[in-house]
Parts: C-alpha cells; structure tokens; sequence
C-alpha cells in the first residue's frame, strides 16, 4: 500500500475558509472532512469530558472512525453547560464562514445561538444544521440517527430477499449520503456568497431526504404502476441477468447485463443461447419477469467454475462481471494499489493508518493531508489565541473547565 505523509504546508482549494463544527458522529463529520481535505480550516468545538461520540467507536481499543474522519480537523475541547460557553461559541462563530451544528432542532435557540442571532454578528456566515428529519415538520423534534431514515426512507424495505425481514445497512449509510450532499452545499452558498448572490444562509440538512433521494424514481413507479416493489436480494426490478452467483471455490462473482447486447453474451457463455430466442428471456423485460430462471441458467454454469476461470471466461467474452471481495481482497488488489484508492499515513498510536484517500481526484487542485486526527483539545490554546482572547481571559475558562487543552495557555 502507497505511503503518505502529512504537509502542514499544504494549501488546498478551500483553503482561508474556516468551519466551525459542532457536529457529532458521522454525518457532520463527513460533510467537514470533505472541506478539510481540499483545504479548509476545520475546527472542532468537541463536548468535555468525552469529546466527538465518533472518538468511541473503537477497533480493538483504537478509534479507527476518528483517525479517519478527524483528519486535517483542530480540535477544540468545549464545556456546554458551562457559563459563558455560549459566549465562547458565538466569539469563535462570528469569525468563521462555516458553521455546522448536529442538535436536535431547537437547541442551538435554546442556547441563545438561534440564526438570526449569529447572522447579525457575521452576515455572510454559512449556517448548516444537521438533523435527521430537519429543522420543520411534525419530526423535527425526534432524535435523528440514521438507523431510523434508513428504516423509514423506503430503502431497508427494498433491501434484503423476500422471505426475510428488511435489511438496514452496516454501515452508516444514510449519514455518509447526508455528509457528501452537505459539503455540496456548503461550497454552493460560499459561491454564492461570493458572486453577491445572498449573504449568509441556512442549510437544512436532514438524513432521511438523501437517502430518498438515492432511491431514485420510487415515487414515480409507484404513481404509475401502483405496485409496492419486493425485496429481490441482489435482483434487480429494471435488469436481468443481474446477481451474486456462487463459484466452485465457495466465492461469490456480481453479474450485470443491464443491455441487451451484455445479456446475450452472457447467455450464449453460460451454454444457453436458445434463451435470446425464447419469448420469455428475448428481451430487458422479459428477463425481469423470469428472473428465477434466468438466475439459474448462470447460477448452474457459474457453480461449476472456481472464481478465477469464470471471470476469465466473462473477461473474453466481454461481459461485465467482477468478484464480490472482502476487504482483505480489496486492499491487495493491483488495481486498488496502484490508483492509491488507500493510503497509509503516519499515526502515532499504530505507525501507520490506511484510509481512502480523497475522492474525487481532481487534476490541477487535488486534496491534501495536512495534519493527522487531533487529539481531544489538542487545538485549543491556538485556536482561542488566533481568536484574540486575551492570556488571562482563557486561564480563567481553563481553571473553570470551561474549555481544556493540552499544555498551557500562551
């Protein structure tokens, strides 16, 4: 695996825009960690004692989360509850361009950080407010967490076969969507702002609508057909063949022959050309409709080859087919390699950390690494000095364990 490093230098497209992040989890993380990556001054306002929950999430007693989603990140350790904390947050808001916060709808005005509020000290601030059903509707109130947008979204409901319960994903699906269509919108407003567009605004950022919005056309079939589609496991409801097929060596090979032409060949490879001539197959349509036996013709000719000789014969034939791989798969693979999809860089707990590395890639003003995930406060005296706080007023907030850091304050 390729080895990278970490350039303090390193200035990237975003770079002078500063966010504040109050976010937690996955979700605001996500969306920061894109701007930090091209650049941008990422400092997390993190809760005392515990910081980021994010921090908990752990690999054998690492935060393999944190390592990866913090970097390039300041930290910042904040006591909430404590007096003048607002105070704090609202100094360190009105001199940034970017504020993101992760409360449940309603609490950022109950601590008298409301909006309106912040924009009269900073008018052209980007606010985005992190929800899991938004800041208006009849479910702003409930806890947000992805878990439930992915369940109500419509997506676990498609996910899964039809003989067993939905399927949620194993991973933090709906936040990770959240977080990519967040930092989209966040440099839209900059831009905006910058071409005297508007000044600062609010992004209404839930979990649940970019997670429906991936589902695509649902609403659309199902004004149209009045059908609730099934779970088809790996199935597809549009294409066929289209699948996970089981290889002689116990591996799994994905199968798509989402074009006629594509499906054709894979029928005369698997010995079964008189299906392109039968009704039942010789066409998109037709196929869906008899996906089971269309699975079976390439199920039975797929079972008796190891991995490697079916996607050799796919390969010759030109049909779209590739291994179904576990991460140990993954990380070895020469493509995988020699694109540096992951990169390992310098960690002071485990020497060195794998992550993905930036995407997208982006030809004259890439991304960049800058500094490794922070330790909790690690950025604090910094951050509040570069604020102008005076010496004395930030050994107050230390001794009141309004704000922690590591060493003393300058």
């Amino acid at each position: 695996m390729r080895r990278a490093s970490f350039d303090p230098n390193f200035t990237g497209m975003l770079s002078g825009l500063r966010v504040i992040d109050l976010s937690r989890v996955v979700a605001g993380n996500m969306l920061t960690l894109q701007l930090a990556d091209h650049g941008a001054d990422v400092i997390k306002v993190e809760p005392l004692p515990a910081g980021d929950p994010l921090r908990a999430w752990k690999e054998n007693g690492h935060s393999a989360y944190w390592k990866v989603y913090a970097r390039n990140k300041r930290s910042l350790g904040l006591n909430f509850r404590a007096p003048g904390a607002p105070e704090l947050l609202r100094q360190l808001v009105a001199k940034a361009d970017v504020f993101v916060e992760g409360f449940r709808p309603g609490t950022l005005e109950e601590m008298g950080l409301a909006p309106a509020t912040l924009h009269t000290d900073n008018p052209g601030l980007v606010i985005v407010r992190v929800s899991g059903f938004g800041q208006t509707g009849p479910y702003a109130p409930r806890p947000g967490f992805g878990t439930l947008v992915e369940a109500m979204s419509g997506f676990s409901a498609r996910n899964g076969f039809p003989d067993r319960e939905p399927v949620l994903p194993p991973l933090a699906l709906a936040d990770m969507i959240a977080g990519l269509y967040g930092a989209f919108a966040t440099v839209t407003a900059v831009r905006a702002r910058e071409h005297g567009t508007a000044p600062g605004q609010v992004i209404d950022l839930s979990l649940l609508e970019p997670i429906i919005s991936i589902l695509g056309p649902e609403a659309a079939a199902y004004a149209i057909t009045g059908d609730i589609k099934p779970r088809v496991g790996s199935g597809s409801h549009t294409t066929a063949p289209r699948n996970v097929y089981k290889t002689s060596d116990n591996k799994w090979i994905a199968l798509s022959g989402s074009v006629q032409a594509m499906a054709e060949r894979v029928l005369r490879l698997v010995g079964r050309e008189d299906m392109i001539h039968d009704p039942r197959f010789q066409d998109n349509s037709a196929r869906v409709q008899h996906r089971d036996e269309v699975d079976a013709a390439v199920g039975a000719w797929v079972i008796s080859q190891t991995r490697d000789e079916a996607l050799k014969a796919f390969a010759e034939a030109e049909v779209t087919a590739a291994p179904v791989y576990d991460i140990d798969d993954l990380v070895v693979d020469p493509h995988v390699l020699e694109r540096g999809i992951f990169e390992a860089l310098p960690d002071a707990d485990l020497d060195w950390v794998p992550m993905h590395a930036p995407v997208p890639r982006l030809s004259a003003t890439p991304a960049g690494y800058r500094r490794p995930a922070p330790r909790l406060g690690e950025h604090t005296w910094e951050v509040l000095q570069e604020l102008g706080c005076e010496a004395a007023t930030v050994a107050a907030w230390r001794d009141a364990q309004v704000v922690v850091g590591e060493g003393s304050p300058r």
